[in-house]
């Protein structure tokens, strides 16, 4: 028996040799090193030249990705304060909460007002297009310059410019021009309902610092200051409103919250 397991021993030497031995013959064969492939050399976009739709793009990744935000603002909770001077100059101020659910277009958002002034309290409505009041729990419909105005908020917003590919608006570059020492590329967003909004885009952060809008024979113009991150997506803590240079709105938010629970009964009108 120990003669055999010797002899088994001995031929399973001689195979691992030879194998060795080839191994051995294989690596002295040349071995031919594979080309490198170049890396392309990512490419900087150049405000000056830079397409309508590219600084579109760009401003919503600097609001914080198109997907964080559709995922991240599916609800929206603000609290905060409106001031409002009327044509008198008398200013109104007044507690607001806004409740948001997102829809897949900003047609199709569900949005709650309510303020509460001094000597009054209401909310407006906005469900799928559909503006109505509430007053002390009985339906009503909102004089037509406190509709248009709060419709206004709404389709001419940072969202029309952050949503245009969703609600199939149109962008389109009116110019490029610097305004107080700050360069900005100026895009005309206009939606299905041909409502255009002029935003003016930052060359240096991308984010919008002023939009513009005509309605009724009035020219509109909205400044946003005192950016700030809330969830990791960009928000505008003040905002100024203009009517024909006349200041007539300040809204300062005062805390803000995404992906809430929001009960979709709040905008139901009655």
């Amino acid at each position: 028996m120990p003669m055999r397991l010797a002899a088994v021993f001995a031929v399973v030497l001689g195979s691992l040799a030879a194998i060795s031995a080839q191994a051995v013959q294989g690596d002295n064969k040349p071995i031919t090193k594979a080309k490198a492939t170049p890396v392309p050399t990512p490419q900087k976009l150049d405000p000056k030249t830079m397409s309508a739709e590219q600084a579109a793009e760009v401003s919503i990744l600097a609001y914080g990705v198109r997907e964080r935000l559709n995922q991240i603002r599916k609800t929206t909770l603000e609290v905060g304060t409106t001031s409002y001077t009327g044509a008198d100059g008398k200013t109104d101020t007044a507690k607001y909460q806004r409740f948001i659910i997102r829809g897949d277009t900003i047609g199709k958002e569900k949005i709650r007002l309510d303020q509460q002034f001094s000597n009054a309290r209401y909310s407006l409505l906005y469900n799928s297009g559909t503006i109505s009041g509430v007053y002390d729990n009985t339906v009503f419909t909102p004089r037509d310059d406190v509709a248009k105005a709060f419709e206004n908020q709404i389709v001419h917003g940072i969202e029309t410019l952050l949503r245009y590919k969703e609600n199939g608006s149109t962008v389109a570059i009116a110019s490029r021009d610097k305004v107080m020492g700050v360069d900005y590329i100026i895009l005309d967003v206009t939606d299905k309902q041909d409502r255009k909004t002029r935003f003016y885009v930052s060359t240096k952060t991308y984010r919008v610092m002023i939009l513009e809008y005509d309605e009724g024979g009035v020219h509109y113009k909205r400044k946003f200051y005192d950016y700030n991150y809330a969830q990791g997506t960009l928000v505008p803590f003040r905002t100024v409103l203009w009517a024909n240079d006349k200041q007539v709105e300040e809204t300062n938010i005062g805390t803000v919250t995404f992906g809430q629970k929001v009960d979709d009964g709040l905008f139901n009108a009655g």
